[in-house]
């Protein structure tokens, strides 16, 4: 039937016969299509083949798919459960585990010096660290180890303990509002998410020392901006896409994208560049000599090597590094110490029996002076460190030209070999049977130095952490003001804590409740923890 919104002439034709060549085109086309994708699945099958059975690392054991794609890999990144499953391979294969079609995963106890403590060239996963894009590139995003150590050393002064140690006073009064926040709960009553206000804490800090202004996370006690609560998804985001580099720098990390300014680094982002914009309209106050300070000397004295950009890749880099590592430092810290019998006092013990030596007992913050000192409370931060590494993901190297040997077996050049710390701090092999167990009196016998070449929860060799400083001091002041002068338990004893081990390790659901110890005053007329 003829529809009244159909062309006749149309109808017509459709019920004309195809001519010999309209069949022709279309078998042609079939035949087009068919080819392609017998291409396609050959293509796909030779690189499976290749890489299963053929590939230099193929005799290296591993789950299969990981032998074939990255895909496994990202899998459990996404999944949050990453570090743990590598535990768990190593357990089961030994030293070596391939991860991917061109990564091996080593747990040798060479792994750290000849990985790690040489001169190889870092895996191309760091160039996902350039933020917010490709132009900013800090030491951590620099791949070559002549290049990233050159950079580095224009920074150093910046990171130095006793350059650092400058800002202790304001350190003190970041700590202060944490303690405020802290006091409130006790007089309540009312549990409290430690997880939420370490970080808090964490990134105020890092504001303070890097650029003498804080986020405003503990003077308001909310997240400001959601900006932690993204950098959640970033951390996902960046794990992964670090292994699809040049399709993150077309989609976001990429001049025009930065120039819209509509990437969720908001809040952390904006306060570190407005805080550093106004020290280069002459709004600097002399009188302060934070890490932002130097670099701008050094920018002014060097002004061929530092540039206005690169000074904003590294406050940047290290306010996001810095904040999370340290946060997830004193959970672990925390977290152990309540579920050890005895070591919550012993650790309380030491700090009064320094104080009540050498005063001190009236500030309101343990000094670095005293808690550097406090041998048991340092022993108990490492083995925190130890058993719970802020870094889950594997730090990858490329073997040079000259191949690399590691236990007994030869790399070839261009192999991507990684170290993670997660199975380095777990092997028994190293550690002993004892290495799944929080025990801080390991770090208290005469082998300690032995035992430390295998520790590295900020990294090792030329790209370790440059920030370590600041975390010492922060989570060595925090903790040992702490137990000085509070209880904290758990909520539920038997709940264990929930986690996702992304870039980072991101710690939540283990609510505890906080008593604040009695107080006396003093012979000067300050409030002091009566013990």
């Amino acid at each position: 039937m003829l529809l009244s919104s159909q062309n006749p002439q149309d109808f017509l034709l459709s019920f004309t016969p195809k001519t010999k060549m309209d069949l022709l085109l279309d078998k042609r086309l079939t035949m087009s299509w068919t080819l392609a994708i017998q291409i396609l699945l050959a293509t796909i099958t030779s690189i499976i083949i290749y890489r299963r059975h053929l590939h230099p690392l193929s005799s290296i054991p591993g789950p299969p798919f990981a032998s074939i794609s990255r895909l496994w890999h990202i899998y459990h990144i996404l999944k949050g459960d990453q570090n743990l499953q590598l535990v768990s391979l190593h357990n089961k294969h030994g030293h070596f585990v391939r991860l991917a079609h061109n990564e091996v995963s080593v747990s040798h106890p060479e792994a750290i010096k000849k990985i790690l403590g040489s001169q190889l060239k870092k895996g191309p996963w760091y160039r996902m660290t350039a933020i917010p894009d490709y132009r900013f590139q800090s030491p951590m995003a620099i791949t070559d180890p002549k290049k990233k150590m050159e950079k580095s050393k224009a920074f150093a002064s910046g990171y130095a303990l006793t350059n650092v140690l400058r800002s202790e006073p304001q350190l003190d009064n970041v700590i202060s509002l944490l303690l405020g926040h802290l006091d409130g709960f006790a007089r309540t009553g009312r549990e409290v998410g430690l997880d939420k206000y370490f970080t808090f804490t964490s990134f105020d800090v890092a504001g303070e020392v890097l650029f003498s202004s804080q986020f405003g996370f503990l003077e308001t006690g909310t997240d400001v901006g959601n900006a932690i609560a993204n950098g959640y998804w970033l951390s996902m985001y960046a794990s992964a896409m670090a292994f699809f580099y040049h399709i993150h720098v077309a989609l976001l990390g990429n001049p025009f994208i930065t120039w819209l300014n509509i990437l969720p680094y908001g809040h952390l982002f904006d306060t570190a560049i407005k805080a550093m914009r106004a020290r280069l309209q002459d709004k600097r106050d002399e009188s302060r000599f934070d890490s932002v300070e130097y670099w701008f000397r050094a920018m002014e004295k060097h002004p061929e090597k530092i540039k206005w950009r690169d000074v904003q890749a590294v406050t940047v880099s290290t306010v996001g590094a810095a904040s999370e590592t340290v946060s997830c430092a004193l959970q672990s810290f925390v977290y152990y110490m309540i579920r050890t019998p005895g070591a919550w006092e012993r650790a309380r013990k030491e700090v009064i029996e320094l104080q009540e030596k050498e005063g001190g007992r009236e500030k309101r913050v343990v000094s670095w002076g005293q808690a550097k000192r406090l041998v048991y409370l340092q022993a108990c931060l490492k083995e925190g460190l130890r058993m719970f590494a802020p870094v889950p993901m594997n730090l990858p190297r490329v073997v040079g030209p000259e191949g690399l040997e590691i236990g007994g077996r030869r790399f070839e050049k261009g192999s991507i070999l990684s170290v993670n710390s997660w199975v380095m701090h777990l092997s028994e092999e190293i550690w002993g049977k004892d290495a799944g167990e929080f025990k801080p009196e390991r770090w208290l016998t005469e082998d300690t130095g032995e035992l430390d070449k295998w520790f590295m929860p900020w990294g090792y060799g030329y790209n370790s952490c440059p920030g370590q400083n600041i975390a010492r001091l922060e989570m060595s002041k925090i903790a040992a003001t702490l137990v000085r002068d509070y209880d904290i338990s758990q909520v539920n004893p038997e709940q264990e804590w929930k986690w996702q081990a992304f870039f980072t390790v991101v710690q939540h659901s283990w609510p505890c409740y906080i008593k604040a110890r009695k107080t006396t005053t003093n012979e000067s007329g300050c409030k002091v923890p009566w013990h």
